[in-house]
């Protein structure tokens, strides 16, 4: 019998991908996102780190159970630039997360490079520096997309709806605890 060695490494590269997705970073419980103790793998499509964030690029987006169209929807993702964390890639197809751990695979036309988070303390204060007695500009609630101007070791500064300000990276998800974003 021969083997198919392009469709072999293909086949190797869906199990690899399954793999990643469920477990995440090696020696970090499921789910978590901490690149301080870990070291970024990269994408075999992209060659762009693995896990990274990116946001959805339009109002809807199916994540699937596997990389293709036949496979069958699991979540339909209706909110415009809801950050999104991709664990693996295959071909068109990027396996994501979101901030409960759900999701599934989804066309990688679907996502986009601009860095969003989503505000994860109710009521947190927008201030006007990087500062905890800085004045407040803004309080903003539990579930908001903001976009991501930049962020530092600490602060991250935040555009929600023209509001702008800064906010402790902790009450964020989208951005990982050691990143940095210019």
């Amino acid at each position: 019998m021969t083997v198919n060695r392009p469709r072999a490494a293909r086949l190797l590269a869906i199990v690899a991908a399954a793999l990643l997705g469920l477990t995440g970073v090696p020696g970090s419980p499921p789910g978590a996102a901490s690149a301080s103790t870990a070291t970024y793998e990269r994408g075999a499509v992209t060659g762009l780190p693995i896990p990274r964030f990116v946001s959805l690029r339009s109002s809807e987006g199916r994540a699937r159970r596997g990389p293709g169209l036949t496979h069958r929807i699991d979540w339909v993702y209706k909110r415009h630039g809801m950050p999104l964390r991709v664990t693996a890639e295959f071909e068109h197809w990027r396996r994501i997360e979101d901030n409960e751990g759900a999701g599934g695979w989804m066309h990688y036309s679907l996502l986009s490079g601009n860095r969003t988070a989503l505000v994860q303390t109710d009521m947190l204060p927008l201030r006007i520096r990087a500062d905890d007695h800085a004045a407040i500009a803004a309080y903003l609630e539990a579930g908001v997309v903001a976009r991501i101007v930049s962020c530092g070791p600490e602060w991250c500064r935040l555009n929600a709806d023209g509001l702008r300000g800064w906010a402790p990276k902790s009450a964020l998800w989208g951005v990982a605890p050691d990143e940095t974003i210019n």
